[in-house]
Order: structure tokens, then C-alpha cells, then sequence
């Protein structure tokens, strides 16, 4: 099975940096901005958003967890699922700007059931949607505000995200027999 690099480390640097810099920009600074991140490694990327934003602003941005098991549509077919802990900063997200933060956007379910999950924590001001890939091939009509790579697969193929933090190291591959 054929495996391409698509991001290396400096590649995912720069998509994030960029990501940054758009979040700040359309919420005019930093101001009650919560980067929440869907674990495993949404998680991560929210933590690295969150440090990129206190180096360009000097306001720390708080990040946090949201663990969407119990909210998934799928708990039916796949039971076995490990639940994480869900971190929400001491502010709470009453009447943030709440930046949900996951590595690839897919079908959309995984971001329809943080959206419930985000829901029973309180109410946010507005909810946007940050991703490192968007991949296409949505079955609910979810878009993501800020995308570090817009990368369109086949279903056949699958898209690998790593990250130092989880995995040893940075990139971003396709693994599939269109790689």
C-alpha cells in the first residue's frame, strides 16, 4: 500500500501559525477566545494554537479538551471506544468564543456530536471550527472556518496525522492504493 507525505514539521508550523493569525483576525484579538481540542490530537493542535496565539499576542489563550464519545452517532456499531477527560478552562465557555480544534475533518459526525458535547458546558457567544485537513466527503453540512490543508481523498484512502506530541513526530500522510 502506497504511503505519501503530504506536511512535514516546517509544513505544519506554518498551517498552524497561519490558523493563528486567522482566528485572531476575525475575533479582533484575543479576547475570550477557549481553543478547545477533540482528543487525540485535536487536543495538541488546540495546546499549539493556543501558544502560537500568546507568542504573537502576549494574552494567554486558554486550551482545553472535549470528549465527544457519549455523543457519537456510532456508539452502536463501535461500543468499544475509550472515553477521554474533557478540560474545560476555569472561565467556562459561557459567552466565549469557543474554536473547536481537530486534525482531520471528515464526514462531520465527530464535529455534530462536540457540538452536543459543547452544548451541556454552557453557551457559547459563537462556535468555529479549526482542522488541520479538511478532506472532504461530508455527510452533515459542516464546514470548518480555519484549514491548514484542504487535501481531497478518495474514500479508499486514509489520512494519518501525526504528532510529536502523540505520536514522536509531525506529518501528515495518505495511505492508500491512490497515494
Amino acid at each position: 500500500m502506497a504511503v505519501r507525505t503530504v506536511l512535514q514539521q516546517a509544513d505544519l508550523e506554518r498551517a498552524l501559525t497561519r490558523i493563528a493569525h486567522e482566528i485572531l483576525e476575525a475575533n479582533k484579538g484575543p479576547d475570550d477566545l477557549v481553543l478547545l481540542g477533540i482528543p487525540t490530537r485535536g487536543v495538541a493542535l488546540a495546546e499549539r494554537l493556543a501558544r502560537i496565539i500568546t507568542r504573537i499576542t502576549g494574552v494567554d489563550v486558554p486550551a482545553g479538551a472535549l470528549d465527544v464519545t457519549m455523543y457519537r452517532d456510532d456508539l452502536g456499531r463501535n461500543p468499544v471506544r475509550a472515553t477521554h477527560p474533557t478540560e474545560v478552562p476555569g472561565d467556562g465557555v459561557d459567552g466565549r468564543v469557543v474554536v473547536l480544534v481537530d486534525d482531520v475533518l471528515y464526514s462531520g459526525r465527530t464535529i455534530r456530536a462536540a457540538l452536543d458535547a459543547l452544548a451541556d458546558l454552557g453557551r457559547a457567544r459563537a462556535v468555529r471550527l479549526a482542522v488541520l485537513v479538511d478532506r472532504g466527503h461530508r455527510e452533515f453540512p459542516i464546514r470548518a472556518d480555519y484549514v491548514g490543508k484542504n487535501l481531497p481523498s478518495s474514500t479508499r484512502e486514509r489520512i494519518n496525522v501525526r504528532l510529536a506530541e502523540v505520536d514522536g513526530d509531525d506529518a501528515v500522510t495518505i495511505e492508500g492504493s491512490d497515494a
